[in-house]
């Protein structure tokens, strides 16, 4: 999901998140371009692991304004975890410490995204939002989620698209 211009919300404002659930029940997410404070080193020092290479000098995204004291790990390949959550044939979202905890392990996490927090909607919420239009879709991409730099992924969810985000405007003109 990315949220349009008419999305006015501070926090989701601005977002892109990673649907990781989304059936008659509600939706879930994480946004996976907006930073928290907290340094990946931090993460790693707290269960007294090194901080593998791929991580050092990134910092916890923050995933959504639910269970914010919570951390939550989208991962590749799915593993074998205490608490996962398949989201495609290839990704899971984890959020049991033993993934964590090998991440430094070779083979046994290829990337990774950790949060603090998720994103939730209740039984069509989500709907009635994308009817709204403060919602745009586009197929979940791997690529945008692990590899692009967290300050470009909101503009290349939309180049997905086709589209260039400050193009859009968020009211609508009366003749």
């Amino acid at each position: 999901l990315m949220a349009t211009p008419a999305r006015e919300c501070p926090f989701s404002g601005g977002s892109v998140i990673y649907m990781c659930r989304h059936d008659g029940d509600g939706a879930l997410g994480l946004v996976i371009n907006k930073p928290s404070p907290i340094p990946m080193d931090a993460v790693f020092s707290a269960i007294d692991k090194p901080v593998p290479e791929q991580f050092r000098s990134s910092l916890v995204m923050m995933g959504g304004p639910v269970q914010i004291e919570r951390g939550y790990v989208v991962h590749t390949p799915i593993g074998r975890w205490q608490n996962s959550m398949v989201v495609t044939d290839n990704v899971a979202l984890t959020s049991s410490r033993d993934v964590i905890e090998n991440l430094s392990k070779e083979g046994a996490v290829d990337k990774a995204l950790i949060s603090i927090g998720y994103s939730k909607w209740g039984k069509g919420q989500l709907e009635r939002e994308l009817a709204e239009n403060v919602w745009l879709t586009v197929p979940a991409d791997e690529h945008i989620l692990f590899d692009v730099p967290y300050e470009l992924r909101y503009a290349a969810a939309f180049e997905k698209l086709g589209i260039n985000p400050n193009a859009l405007v968020s009211g609508v003109g009366h003749a």
